[in-house]
């Protein structure tokens, strides 16, 4: 940011400080294209490029690996397999070690990483990868879970129950019982840059490694533990990745560890990037599910016992399966009180890349599910889903009437969802649009219209309780300017800049006066990877803390220094007024200097309240929850399943606000994401395992043209944090993308207007124009139209 700027020393407000709509940092940059990544760093003299080997087979042993005419190709030094890893050839997060960086032996997935080529060129070493000539012995594969047996087939983390009453019991004893099963795929990050890493070998043990990384320390201690050495010998740094989404939470750490192992192995710079197709065959995705669930409830649609299995497509090895299952289970529930309930994960083995972390990390799967069961009641009821919704809501925050108890045993005290969708409601003319949509529908014979309106209620936290810690490193210099760092990471979301208006709000300083700078392991040790929607609420109250820190010593000098009492010393915008005198912030801090008072702090900060007990499926997993609701509105072609989101509105609860410019960027984007993976982004594997689906021409993610034609998105203006959170906000990053479920219930809607609404669509995601088409045609045929 700025330097020396002029202060305004008659200023009633600082510029930039929380809750002002300030933009993005790097947004001109951005936009300018002078933003630096991974890949526009200068490289250092002599760097070298990697080029990846990669599994031709889904499952198999390999019988004999002839690299020879990979090693003798035009530029070409080093060639590297499993034995040239020097500590333990492992990066799997959960512990498990079932994850190789190179695969030794055996394959499990089509696209494995097998061998890395080092060469002087990136050409050339991706050129040479394609000379190797790998013999297999192939070995029958699991590439789908529908079909599996979900209790006996293989697990690669051990399952999650939650029991809350007697499932089972109220199901069978209710009036009225429903039993299904929802089919529910995958999603790939398709972040705009790619994974990349470049490795600098340093003097004895030591390397730096550059990381389009989520979780700097995670990948500091994997670069560790496959060298063999410490982790102080390893420094990472991220300034800013091209989006992550949760794809660079654990992936990043496979091209990072290749990178530092062929630099300290050749003495010369490594840069690994891969390009889209080996992106998006290596790297791991949005779990698919598989949903079954059996609902009992009375004629009016009251929920009385829930049943349900979330089986997930994990892959060949645990990665982050086992807490995704589990944040899927949390989120069963989605906004309804479900006054009996059963719930259990099941992690299925396949021979399918190692699928991860995305935003949500399984709780929008697992609302998916809620929402099936509250589309199920209201058609068997005859009702309009929207008035069940409203039936099964938790209770509201300030009442207990007994349905506040989620299936983890958690009390749910902060629900505001009835204000946010009465609001939504009458915003979005739902009960209007509703028979508008009625009259349309019964004098158009090809085209329907559907609309829908869904609830999110969303729990922030990490249930690794850990990771619900942060550090920040603050300095004053004497000139009064701030140096900031943090333990987060910038994907684009505005994280930095958030943090920077907390610390400019605590000195009561213009925000151009603080300089954000990069992620460094260097500077901040044992961070949590930016995640779980918690970056700003962590890292921000990490920071608060350092900056507080060097603010009570400058309150302290300040009253020794003019003989003044403490309270008598009071922080104003860009001065500091000492008992009757106003003094500017540049000249008490050069004042502090001069008397040797430290201006540099260690914030720290962890979350309280939080404690989860995986074995009994008890506690309190959450410290807070966030809400919104989305109101959308389709056209369908009944003939060929096309459709357009013709409008939506949004009202989101994002507490007070620490910028609502960024967070209004987020929910607009959040929406559409989550949007893309319900109906067009569409992961197919063919039946040898091979991903299909790999590149922009057969992936489709949502067009600037797949935006609704109105879209109308506002934040709550009267909801701010239960607890005390960092200024009163709430987390932004994930809450939004469940969102996009409104879209997928406007188009079930649409399907479900062939047969006046009789018969539940029961439409699986992502609902592709196919998928709409095969629905309407089945509806047809169940109808007898």
């Amino acid at each position: 940011m700025g330097n020396h700027p002029v202060q305004d020393l008659k200023a009633t407000r600082i510029k930039g400080g929380v809750h002002a709509p300030e933009r993005h940092d790097s947004a001109h940059k951005h936009v300018s294209g002078t933003a630096i990544y991974i890949d526009d760093m200068p490289e250092p003299a002599g760097t070298l490029h990697a080029g990846l080997g990669l599994a031709g087979v889904a499952h198999g042993i390999i019988k004999s690996m002839d690299l020879s005419a990979v090693r003798s190709a035009p530029g070409v030094v080093a060639v590297l397999t499993a034995k040239d890893i020097p500590g333990t050839n492992d990066i799997s997060p959960s512990g498990m070690n079932d994850d190789p960086i190179l695969a030794d032996g055996k394959v499990e997935f089509h696209g494995q990483p097998i061998f890395c080529v080092i060469a002087e060129t990136r050409a050339q070493a991706r050129r040479a990868a394609r000379l190797a000539k790998v013999e297999y012995e192939e070995l029958p594969g699991v590439f789908d879970i529908r079909d599996l047996d979900f209790d006996s087939h293989p697990q690669v983390f051990p399952p999650l129950t939650l029991k809350r009453g007697e499932a089972t019991e109220a199901i069978a004893q209710a009036p009225r019982r429903v039993k299904g099963r929802m089919l529910l795929g995958g999603q790939d990050h398709f972040y705009l840059e790619g994974q990349v890493s470049m490795a600098v070998p340093g003097e004895d043990d030591e390397v730096t490694v550059y990381c389009s990384t989520q979780g700097p320390s995670e990948t500091q201690h994997m670069v560790a533990h496959a060298l063999g050495i410490a982790s102080h010998a390893v420094t990472v740094e991220v300034r800013r990745m091209g989006g992550g989404f949760g794809g660079k939470e654990t992936q990043a750490n496979q091209w990072a560890v290749l990178a530092a192992i062929a630099a300290k192995k050749l003495g010369r710079p490594v840069k690994v990037r891969l390009d889209r197709d080996e992106d998006m065959a290596a790297t791991g995705k949005r779990h698919d599910f598989a949903i079954d669930y059996e609902v009992g409830f009375d004629e009016e649609g009251r929920i009385l016992g829930v049943d349900y299995i979330f089986a997930l497509r994990a892959g060949f090895s645990a990665d982050l399966s086992g807490p995704v299952g589990d944040r899927a289970l949390f989120h069963c529930d989605n906004a309804y009180f479900f006054p009996h309930v059963h719930a259990k994960s099941a992690l299925l083995k396949t021979n399918t890349v190692s699928n991860t972390a995305f935003r949500g990390f399984g709780g929008p799967q697992g609302m998916v599910g809620a929402e099936r069961v509250i589309e199920e009641v209201a058609f068997a009821v005859g009702k309009d889903p929207l008035e069940i919704r409203k039936l099964n809501f938790y209770d509201p925050m300030g009442s207990d009437g007994g349905r506040n108890l989620t299936p983890y045993h958690q009390k749910v005290e902060d629900c505001i969802i009835q204000q946010i969708v009465a609001e939504l409601e009458e915003r979005a003319d739902y009960a209007g649009r509703r028979r508008e949509i009625a009259a349309f529908n019964a004098n158009s014979r090809v085209i329907k219209r559907g609309i829908a309106l869904t609830p999110v209620k969303f729990g922030i936290s990490f249930t690794k309780t850990e990771s619900n810690q942060a550090g920040a490193l603050v300095h004053i210099y004497a000139d009064g300017s701030v140096h900031m760092n943090h333990g987060g990471t910038e994907m684009g979301q505005g994280l930095h800049l958030k943090v920077a208006q907390v610390v400019a709000e605590e000195l009561q300083i213009d925000l151009d006066r603080v300089r954000i700078t990069a992620t460094t392991t260097g500077k901040v040790p044992n961070t949590s990877p930016t995640a779980a929607s918690s970056g700003a609420d962590l890292n921000g109250m990490a920071a608060q803390d350092a900056a507080r820190q060097i603010k009570k010593r400058l309150i302290d000098f300040a009253a020794e220094k003019y003989g003044v009492p403490k309270e008598q010393v009071v922080f104003l915008p860009n001065r500091v007024r000492v008992g009757n005198q106003e003094i500017p912030f540049n000249e008490i801090v050069r004042q502090a200097y001069v008397a040797r008072v430290q201006l540099s702090a260690a914030g720290f900060y962890k979350t309280p309240k939080i404690h989860w007990d995986r074995s009994a499926g008890k506690g309190h997993a959450f410290y807070y929850f966030a809400y919104g609701a989305a109101c959308s509105e389709v056209s369908v072609d009944t003939l060929t399943g096309e459709y357009v989101l013709e409008r939506t509105d949004i009202l989101h609860d994002v507490g007070r606000s620490l910028n609502p410019a960024i967070d209004q960027g987020q929910v607009e984007g959040g929406f559409i994401q989550g949007a893309g993976w319900l109906t067009t982004e569409e992961l197919v594997w063919d039946e040898k395992g091979r991903l299909r689906t790999h590149a922009p021409s057969t992936y489709k993610i949502p067009l600037a043209s797949d935006r609704p034609k109105i879209f109308n998105v506002a934040l709550t203006d009267w909801s701010q944090a239960y607890e005390p959170t960092i200024h009163r906000s709430k987390a932004v990053g994930e809450p939004p993308l469940p969102l996009g479920i409104s879209v997928l219930h406007a188009l079930s809607d649409a399907v479900a207007s062939v047969a006046d609404h009789k018969i539940c669509p029961r439409l699986d995601a992502p609902a592709t124009p196919e998928r709409v088409l095969m629905a309407i045609e089945r509806l047809k045929a169940e109808s007898g139209r």
